[in-house]
């Protein structure tokens, strides 16, 4: 079963918000065993809207809209698909009472703008909105289905679950899509898909890969659609079993598994302690951990020292180190490492020095370079990396890259 969704809203197409509405009802419908095969923004139009639902309705069996329900003249969502649809409007008393008794919790006048939320097509299913004045609307035509759901993120959602999932599920004979997603780090996307060629190949035709590469992760989903789920997720589990051997040193975990959340383990199980110098990271690698919930057990401090003088006086990097090599260098990067673990008396200590730009780079240090070091008393590592151009991009690879070294020499790699 085939699903698209629609957006509405002139403030999507200007960029005045971030469309989250489309994926959610993505997941949602993914999960419950549509192939959502496209998505869509139309701006405040009757003419777009009614052209855009056309034509999805000719592709798809579903159809699902968000937005454009709200009282006001520039929300015309209702009016437009009533005429669509056909036949006239008329007032819901059960959506009229909610909206009335909702207001005066507010202490907000029930006015003519507010009645008209309960106006609905004659030709729907109204859908009860149990957390907003706008309700839901579903209609259908020649064996699809069209559900227009208020724009507002948390009443679009309590819709979806309440009512939009339960009858789908009732109106389709839907078969099960199942994704499992490795997560993979310390290997570049056009490695990776080398180094794991013969185990692509041999996937069956009903099996299909996707590579999704973010800074120094690249995530593997394994999907199959449309069939029986339970020996599917088996068989894809059995996949990965294998490919597990093939890359184990560069597997994080599945789904949502990040390589802090690795270190992490590591370092509760283990009762070491983690302590941070950062410099052109500003402090990202310390709340990478500091979000997790029990951090309190290992992490000890993180010390952002932009500035030299930091470096020197809180650190304990010696000035000539920095006068001689420069802050961004190897030699400061590991007495940065040295220095945090000798002044918190942690067990692991790991430090970051670069240049994130845009400004400051030269023909020797360009921008995006970016020395690590990782220090335990089994010595101090320290490496280098070209984090890219971009200063957000180069902090965020920054991060992974320290994140990364600092797991390895925890685990002996290094």
């Amino acid at each position: 079963m085939k699903a698209e969704i629609i957006t509405i809203g002139d403030e999507i197409l200007i960029g005045q918000i971030v469309d989250t509405n489309a994926a959610y009802i993505a997941q949602r419908l993914n999960s419950a065993g549509f192939v959502v095969s496209e998505r869509s923004s139309v701006g405040d139009r009757a003419e777009q809207i009614v052209r855009a639902i056309e034509q999805s309705m000719q592709r798809s069996d579903v159809v699902i809209t968000t937005g454009g329900l709200g009282p006001t003249k520039d929300d015309i969502t209702k009016t437009t698909l009533a005429k669509l649809f056909g036949g006239g409007m008329h007032v819901d008393r059960h959506v009229e009472e909610h909206v009335r008794t909702m207001l005066a919790a507010r202490n907000i006048e029930f006015n003519e703008l507010n009645r008209s939320q309960a106006m609905v097509p004659d030709s729907c299913e109204v859908l009860f909105n149990a957390h907003g004045t706008a309700p839901g609307m579903w209609f259908e035509r020649d064996g699809k289905v069209v559900i227009s759901l208020p724009g507002v993120p948390f009443e679009m959602r309590h819709l979806m679950e309440d009512e939009v999932l339960p009858r789908l599920k009732s109106r389709f004979a839907l078969r099960q899509i199942v994704h499992r997603t490795m997560i993979t780090s310390g290997i570049a996307e056009s490695m990776l898909a080398a180094r794991i060629a013969e185990w692509e190949d041999a996937l069956p035709e009903h099996l299909h890969l996707a590579y999704l590469p973010s800074p120094n992760i690249v995530r593997l989903r394994l999907s199959a659609y449309e069939v029986d789920g339970e020996a599917v997720a088996q068989e894809i589990e059995e996949r990965f079993r294998i490919l597990e051997e093939l890359i184990a040193d560069h597997v994080v975990g599945y789904e949502g598994a990040t390589v802090q959340e690795q270190v992490h383990r590591l370092l509760v199980e283990s009762g070491k302690t983690l302590a941070v110098a950062e410099s052109c990271t500003g402090g990202s690698i310390a709340a990478k951990f500091t979000a997790m919930a029990g951090a309190s057990a290992y992490f000890l401090c993180g010390v952002t020292a932009y500035a030299n003088e930091a470096k020197r006086d809180i650190i304990g990097v010696d000035a000539s180190l920095i006068e001689q090599y420069g802050a961004v260098s190897e030699q400061v990067a590991r007495a940065m490492a040295e220095g945090v673990r000798h002044i918190s008396g942690a067990d692991y200590a790991v430090a970051t020095t670069g240049i994130a730009g845009p400004a400051g780079g030269t023909a020797e240090k360009p921008v995006g370079t970016v020395w690590f070091a990782v220090s335990s008393k089994r010595g101090t590592v320290a490496m280098m990396r070209n984090s890219g151009t971009d200063r957000g991009q180069i902090i965020d690879r920054a991060t992974a890259y320290a994140i990364e070294l600092l797991r390895d020499h925890i685990k002996g790699r290094n």
